[in-house]
């Protein structure tokens, strides 16, 4: 065989190997495509259907019972100049979200760092402190929120019999009605509490025993080996308390009635946008609203992420 032959028949052997080797890959391809069709239906079907449909209602008017009418973008402009409501709400989250989310965070870390000692029944304990974040978003719990915290409610009742003082009606108070709500965010702190858990867990106890043999005390160890390793931890719990925050919605509905009072004290956006939406009939509106605050959470959460670049230690990193 010459050697131009002998070319030539290898070429022709190296395309077969690669058409084959194509083919393989192709229906690996398809195989892999067929297992992901239903996620993939989901997601065009319950998650970016909605959302381009609802981008196209909040350029609408829209009552829910007649056809949408093009409004263009004169819901967003009601909203950022003749909307007083609309400001209220806003001042009403940013005043719940600054001070719940960092308070909760503070209590679900010092309670974890309390079970991280190593006390006897800790998975009771924990499965204990979790519960309320699985129950606190329910709408019972924001009934009995409202009870205990009503003119003849537990916390009166307690405060008559031990100190004789007769309290108000603490949810029916502009001044106060807010900050049962908050109470009631802070209460729900299992969630952040567990993954602050899981984290002190993977801190290697060889970094407390030198820190000890350089002569730290207890509140030196966590200042500069427990907290900075908590970094990360901390950082991923306030973007998705922060998140959540944002979005609370049913404990404000059962408080105030579904009204946002006394005197619009207890008007978290999300119930804002309910309002508009199912009670006032003005879907295109509340649409709008749905993506100014889809903007506000994103602002927030870009921020965050910037930020955490002069705050936020990772061990595989030289700071």
């Amino acid at each position: 065989m010459s050697e131009n032959v002998y070319l030539e028949q290898h070429k022709k052997n190296n395309v077969l190997n690669f058409d084959l080797n194509l083919g393989q890959k192709a229906r690996e391809n398809i195989t892999a495509y067929l297992f992901l069709t239903p996620w993939l239906l989901g997601l065009v079907i319950f998650t970016l259907g909605p959302i381009l449909a609802s981008l196209y209602l909040s350029l609408t008017h829209y009552d829910l019972l007649s056809p949408p009418e093009w409004a263009g973008t004169a819901n967003y402009e009601r909203l950022l100049t003749r909307d007083t409501r609309f400001l209220q709400s806003l001042n009403v989250t940013a005043i719940y979200v600054a001070v719940s989310v960092p308070l909760q965070l503070i209590f679900a870390l010092i309670i974890a760092l309390v079970l991280n000692r190593g006390i006897n029944g800790l998975p009771w304990y924990r499965a204990a402190f979790y519960l309320p974040s699985l129950l606190g978003g329910s709408v019972a719990i924001a009934i009995l929120w409202r009870e205990v915290f009503g003119s003849d409610g537990l916390l009166n009742q307690l405060l008559y019999s031990f100190f004789g003082i007769e309290g108000q009606s603490w949810i029916a108070s502009p001044e106060t009605a807010l900050g049962t709500l908050i109470i009631l965010h802070v209460w729900q702190f299992g969630s952040p509490m567990i993954i602050f858990l899981a984290g002190l867990k993977q801190i290697p106890n060889d970094l407390y025993e030198a820190s000890e043999i350089d002569g730290a005390n207890a509140f030196q160890k966590f200042w500069k080996v427990t907290l900075p390793l908590l970094t990360p931890i901390v950082f991923f719990n306030l973007i998705m308390q922060t998140i959540s925050a944002f979005q609370s919605f049913t404990p404000a509905y059962i408080v105030s009635n579904g009204t946002g009072g006394p005197a619009d004290s207890t008007l978290l956006y999300s119930l804002y946008i309910y309002l508009h939406g199912f009670r006032y009939f003005r879907m295109g509106y509340a649409a709008a609203m749905g993506w100014i605050l889809m903007v506000i959470i994103l602002i927030f959460t870009v921020i965050n992420f910037f930020a955490s670049r002069y705050w936020v230690f990772y061990a595989d990193e030289d700071k």
